[in-house]
């Protein structure tokens, strides 16, 4: 196995009080229940079930496939870089559970590719677009691995070089039921708001922890199949996985097909300089 990609980042303790929810999402039930005005209010909407349990196979199947090498040409997977000098020696089977990413998968994978365009996804993107055009702009899959790190709280708009403005909407797909307990996302509903936020470079590039700290958080556990549309503006966050059950996640992004873009400097400009080390 050559050419390894490892996450960058390191594993580092955080107050738990960074996820310690007040409140717990209760998933909408059927996908004529969503509703843009109450995403509009919120910044989210969970909907549990949304895929099917053929289409949650098909999933895992298709990301098993790239991860053990069985898709040409396909070589965009990221492992925990806390085990990198471990990872040659691993069997097929254990280097799975140390993966974190996969990225840029739909065009290699139908299974995938097929759930990017889910018509009724497609359809309720397309509301929050206001009526535009959705293309989708980052194909993601996140696997929270058993003593995963976190993903500290954070802004994903700040990632993009989407003029301030254009609507981003991000849709996270669990295929595995994500908990409390095993790093399911956490939300601050409403947050999406208050525009951008500054980011700083901590433990990821992110919201400093000061900024979260005393918050009303919402946890958003979802169980397999169910998923959640989030604007680019949420602010939100994974805990540490401390369990030995991994938490695999699809995780799309659209933006309008016209949508208008900029450049890095426009962007840190907004969100704050990515080389920025702080103690916030």
């Amino acid at each position: 196995m050559t050419d390894i990609q490892y996450d960058s980042n390191k594993a580092q303790s955080y107050d738990p009080s960074l996820y310690a929810p007040v409140d717990t999402c209760d998933p909408l039930r059927s996908w004529e229940q969503l509703d843009d005005q109450a995403y509009s209010a919120d910044g989210y909407a969970a909907l549990e079930p949304a895929l099917t349990s053929a289409q949650v196979a098909d999933a895992r199947a298709g990301l098993t496939d790239l991860i053990h090498g069985r898709v040409p040409d396909f070589h965009d997977v990221q492992f925990e870089g806390h085990n990198a000098e471990q990872i040659q020696a691993m069997t097929v089977q254990e280097r799975e559970l140390n993966v974190r990413r996969l990225f840029s998968f739909c065009k290699y994978e139908n299974r995938l590719n097929s759930i990017m365009r889910d018509p009724k996804l497609i359809a309720f993107v397309t509301r929050l677009l206001g009526g535009r055009e959705p293309v989708c702009f980052q194909e993601m899959a996140l696997l929270k691995p058993p003593h995963g790190r976190e993903k500290p709280w954070h802004q994903d708009h700040a990632y993009f070089n989407l003029q301030m403005g254009e609507p981003v909407v991000g849709v996270w797909i669990a295929l595995d039921d994500a908990t409390v307990e095993n790093g399911c996302m956490h939300v601050l509903p409403g947050s999406h708001k208050e525009g951008a936020v500054v980011h700083f470079k901590r433990r990821d590039w992110q919201i400093c922890d000061t900024d979260i700290l005393g918050q009303s958080i919402t946890a958003v556990p979802l169980k397999a199949g169910g998923l959640m549309f989030f604007d680019g503006l949420l602010q939100h966050g994974t805990p540490h996985n401390p369990t030995t059950q991994r938490r695999r996640a699809l995780q799309f992004h659209y933006c309008a097909k016209d949508a208008k873009w900029t450049d890095e400097d426009a962007r840190l400009a907004v969100f704050g300089s990515e080389g920025k080390d702080v103690t916030c």
